[in-house]
């Protein structure tokens, strides 16, 4: 009896986690860039109350006789799986067709993102949200002289290049966005928004877009959150049963 029960808590609680990370999947439905996050569980052990035997003497060898204590958790994955694409017209958002991230730079050094809604600061820089940097492949802040008063406009094609465009109709190509590439996506660190490096996601391989499989930029677009919420229901109604009935052992 007292073996069912702890299994019964061992559920409960790793049933509630999962819980949390539905939640926390449907609520960023609409993030932009997010990236949806699974919870699978494991055994957690089993008592050994007969070992097995071998054939020897006329007789036919036993099976072990195991009882198992309950469940732990394998993992919470996060799902790099491509978002869809929303059309938005500004010059400043972009979506990756790839598996890269943008590089950014902060107060404590590179991060990674997805969510390409970048715009302008007072001082011309490309930032996203929260302030920080757009590094192009130069390893630098990307930024557009809007105090020229020579330029007219600019825009950015699908391999990052910041086409400056100039009253007199002139073009000049001033920068490159660069993009990251990881042996292991689902070994980063969540931070907020970003991501970073982990020992094992791998280092960042940075480059330019359209090469080594990072992907093409869509401009004035962005890309939305993977969640699924016909699947998030689903497993939320599959979960809740699931807690409901270890609470009841």
């Amino acid at each position: 009896m007292l073996r069912s029960l702890y299994a019964g808590i061992t559920g409960l609680r790793n049933h509630q986690l999962r819980m949390d990370v539905i939640g926390n999947n449907i609520a960023n439905v609409n993030t932009v860039g997010y990236k949806a996050s699974r919870v699978t569980f494991k055994e957690l052990f089993n008592q050994t109350l007969q070992a097995a035997s071998a054939p020897q003497g006329g007789r036919g060898g036993t099976n072990p006789i195991q009882v198992g204590l309950g469940t732990t958790l394998a993992g919470i994955d996060v799902m790099h799986v491509q978002g869809p694409a929303e059309y938005t017209g500004g010059r400043t958002d972009l979506a990756i067709q790839g598996d890269g991230f943008f590089v950014l730079s902060g107060p404590d050094g590179q991060v990674y993102t997805r969510a390409g809604d970048f715009r302008l600061d007072a001082e011309g820089y490309l930032v996203n949200s929260d302030g920080y940097y757009v590094l192009g492949t130069d390893n630098n802040p990307i930024q557009i002289d809007i105090s020229d008063t020579n330029l007219a406009s600019f825009s950015i094609d699908k391999l990052g290049n910041v086409i400056r465009i100039n009253r007199d109709g002139t073009t000049q190509t001033i920068a490159q966005i660069a993009l990251a590439l990881f042996a292991n996506p689902s070994g980063l660190l969540r931070d907020g928004g970003v991501f970073r490096e982990s020992p094992n996601s791998g280092n960042a391989d940075i480059d330019a877009p359209g090469s080594g499989g990072r992907g093409t930029l869509i401009p004035e677009a962005l890309e939305m959150s993977n969640v699924d919420l016909s699947r998030e229901f689903v497993d939320m109604i599959v979960t809740q049963r699931g807690f409901q009935a270890n609470s009841r052992v």
